[in-house]
């Protein structure tokens, strides 16, 4: 069997043409052996027999010998042979807010909800972050630095026991006593600190910039 995750795909002895990057995947349920050939930048005879294997499931089209993938089985086999699901989401980023009522964290919430590319999911706890990501599989978290019992160590080990191979990005939210305090998330694993007070205009241009260059589970 060709190598999964080789760079090009091919079908018989000719280059598949097109450009799978340039295509606008994030809406589409099921796909055929071909535009999983592209997605997954292998060839299509390498697609079918994972299918027909049983490494990759589906089903066949009644009355023909077309086989076509459902999106969430794509995912997973992107996922269990290391590949990039980037292609398939779009530019959705889905975001795991861990704070409790009042925090700054709430009012970018409500300022991201109304962004169709913003996915807002929201946790009050290290076990409650891990069950909403098991379901979200969020590429960020924000975290208030006052929330009690959650560090990075913690959110890792949560995530491990829901079956979750790591922690997405970790940024922490609020005001901090002197550098020791911020210096100790970050030497903990945290991705980044943002340090209020600040405009909330400003936040939110922080806060976007995570979101935007993030990439998750």
């Amino acid at each position: 069997m060709p190598r999964i995750g080789m760079p090009r795909f091919q079908i018989g002895d000719r280059w598949m043409g097109g450009n799978a990057d340039e295509q606008d995947w994030s809406g589409k349920q099921v796909f055929s052996t071909g535009e999983a050939a592209q997605i997954c930048k292998v060839s299509q005879q390498t697609i079918i027999r994972c299918f027909d294997s049983g490494r990759l499931q589906g089903f066949r089209v009644p009355g023909s010998k077309f086989r076509r993938i459902p999106r969430e089985e794509l995912i997973r086999f992107m996922r269990a042979n290391g590949m990039p699901v980037d292609l398939l989401e779009g530019r959705l980023r889905r975001v795991l807010c861990v704070c409790d009522s009042p925090s700054p964290i709430e009012t970018m919430i409500d300022r991201f909800s109304s962004k169709p590319w913003i996915e807002i999911h929201r946790a009050i706890s290290a076990f409650d972050a891990g069950m909403q990501a098991v379901h979200a599989k969020p590429h960020l978290l924000f975290v208030d630095h006052r929330v009690r019992g959650v560090s990075v160590t913690l959110l890792r080990e949560r995530f491990a026991e829901m079956g979750l191979s790591g922690v997405p990005l970790v940024v922490y939210v609020g005001r901090f006593n002197g550098n020791g305090e911020r210096d100790e998330r970050l030497k903990a694993g945290a991705s980044g600190v943002i340090e209020l007070p600040m405009p909330d205009a400003e936040l939110e241009r922080v806060m976007l910039g995570w979101i935007e260059r993030a990439r998750g589970l």
